[in-house]
């Protein structure tokens, strides 16, 4: 099977697109053909080895000290079922699916094996391989946050920072249907999007203030890290929470400690790539609750070109990669 590998981090030349073995799926696996992934910002970190400062070890040692662990990247993927293990009786080939490999990687490439239990699911009909692609990652790391952690409750007032990206996008969408009001932050050039997204109040950061004095919210979540607890603190009601899904490693390390002694919560840690997380938030896209964003659709030549956009820092919502014609698929029962 063709793939795209790398043997060192660095910029998107440092990917080949190899023939590497077909993988045979183990009896509890299931192998599926892939029909489109994506380039997540998961993939851009582990590539490009770019951490928060002070994080450079960390990540040396969760992707490879001398070089990549995981040579094919790829977070999250639809494609339809080729083959299964002996072992296997929740799926069979033909089988439209929707899969989240997360941090173990591996979608870059035109087959993936997958555990029957693992983070895989059915693609639901009224998606399409190319939406359904571009739900996991973002959609995952929102409805964990939002709905697990923080606890969002109909009526809270939310502020979203880096309301037009993959995550965001997925949190004004999430926020929305749970009945929150939202204000999203965004350049002038994404309000639109962010508006069209449902979000009540946009705030271009170019030309307004984010923090502006008299504006208070129930949580403050930031997407993109550039939102930190010493300005987003002014912004939050006493006992409102701040939810970290990127930042400042001294927020990731003492935030919770810095937020407690104003009165006040922050929330951040690892988003869950637990499979419930990804059904749910698959049934609430199935259910039109949440369609993901996409920025740009590249073929599986153009694999390069997709991880040089994301690499621009300019990407909305989500850049997928189309890596097969559509196939046939067998209906879900």
């Amino acid at each position: 099977m063709l793939a795209y590998s790398y043997k060192d981090y660095g910029a998107p030349d440092v990917l080949e697109k190899v023939d590497v073995p077909t993988p045979t799926p183990k009896p509890d696996e299931v192998l599926v053909r892939v029909h489109a992934t994506t380039v997540s910002a998961g993939d851009w970190r582990a590539r490009s080895l770019t951490m928060p400062r002070g994080l450079g070890l960390l990540g040396r040692l969760v992707f490879g000290i001398t070089g990549p662990r995981k040579p094919i990247l790829g977070t999250e993927f639809s494609g339809v079922i080729e083959a299964v293990g002996a072992q296997v009786t929740t799926y069979q080939p033909g089988d439209a699916v929707i899969g989240f490999p997360g941090a173990g990687f591996g979608a870059h490439a035109e087959f993936i094996t997958m555990p029957e239990a693992g983070k895989l699911t059915r693609k639901p009909d009224n998606i399409s391989f190319t939406d359904a692609a571009a739900i996991p990652f973002g959609g995952t790391a929102a409805y964990d946050f939002l709905v697990n952690k923080a606890k969002l409750q109909s009526g809270d007032t939310v502020l979203i920072n880096g309301a037009s990206g993959s995550v965001g996008s997925a949190c004004v969408q999430i926020a929305k249907h749970l009945g929150a009001h939202v204000t999203g932050v965004s350049s002038g050039a994404n309000v639109e999007l962010v508006r069209s997204l449902g979000a009540d109040r946009v705030i271009d950061y170019r030309t307004q203030d984010v923090i502006a004095a008299g504006d208070h919210y129930d949580m403050v979540v930031d997407t993109v890290g550039t939102l930190p607890w010493a300005r987003a603190q002014h912004a939050l009601r006493p006992g409102g929470k701040m939810v970290l899904i990127a930042g400042r490693t001294s927020d990731m390390l003492f935030g919770s400690l810095k937020a407690a002694l104003k009165g006040k919560k922050l929330i951040g840690g690892v988003a869950s790539e637990d499979r419930g997380v990804l059904q749910a938030v698959v049934d609430l896209a199935a259910r039109g609750g949440f369609k993901p964003v996409i920025d740009r659709s590249y073929g599986f030549d153009d694999m390069k070109a997709a991880h040089s956009h994301v690499d621009t820092g300019r990407k909305r919502g989500n850049v997928v990669v189309r890596v097969a014609e559509q196939p046939q698929a067998r209906k879900a029962a």
